[in-house]
């Protein structure tokens, strides 16, 4: 049996996209293994969730350390003494450095709230009702040193409704994004999508297509 990818997961409150990959991951034929769930808040609910399900976590606290490359060779410390080789960020609210992102450069996946390139950044949802777009979701891609600008390995597209608020919006954004983050995970730790330039090529799945539309 081929070994599975070790992945750890960085979360800083809930983590239900950490939820998602955990649940995906458990199906024997899933070519990802997570091995550790990390927290830069001791108080971070998705740690009991880890917990719960034997994964190993562990906490550290950026509040600790007097600038963040400090902070980032702990985080970096923990992920090679369990032997991490890909490492998904799931709502982890800490921009991270040149220095860390080069450590995991092409081995670092994000999830954003937004079809990029389009909002990049914070408040998606509320840009995206105030332009009076159309169509918004989200995005699953490799991590840069540009803040939500890598490569892109998935993407999934919702109805933005007359009737949205900012809070109706995100909630079905965020169910798509519980389907595209183990979606995206296991092509990338299969070898199923490789970056190519500045692009992500993607292996012909017709049961896992790498773009959603809702409705279907």
């Amino acid at each position: 049996m081929t070994a599975k990818t070790r992945v750890a997961i960085l979360i800083s409150g809930r983590g239900s996209n950490m939820r998602s990959l955990v649940d995906a991951a458990r199906a024997e034929n899933y070519p990802a293994e997570i091995v550790l769930v990390l927290s830069n808040k001791a108080e971070a609910e998705g740690l009991a969730f880890a917990k719960d399900r034997g994964i190993a976590t562990a906490v550290v606290d950026h509040k600790a350390f007097s600038d963040r490359e400090a902070f980032e060779r702990v985080l970096q410390a923990k992920l090679v003494a369990h032997g991490v080789e890909l490492v998904c960020l799931a709502g982890f609210m800490r921009v991270l450095t040149g220095w860390f992102v080069e450590q995991w450069r092409g081995k670092m996946l994000n999830i954003h709230p937004a079809l990029l390139p389009s909002y990049r950044g914070l408040h998606t949802h509320e840009r995206a009702l105030a332009d009076g777009v159309k169509i918004h979701g989200a995005t699953v891609h490799f991590v840069s040193p540009e803040m939500d600008a890598g490569p892109i390995v998935a993407q999934a597209a919702v109805p933005v409704l007359d009737s949205d608020t900012p809070a109706a919006l995100a909630a079905r954004v965020l169910e798509q994004e519980h389907k595209i983050y183990p979606l995206a995970l296991s092509r990338v730790a299969s070898g199923a999508a490789r970056i190519e330039g500045s692009c992500v090529r993607t292996e012909e799945e017709p049961d896992a297509p790498a773009a959603l539309i809702w409705p279907a």
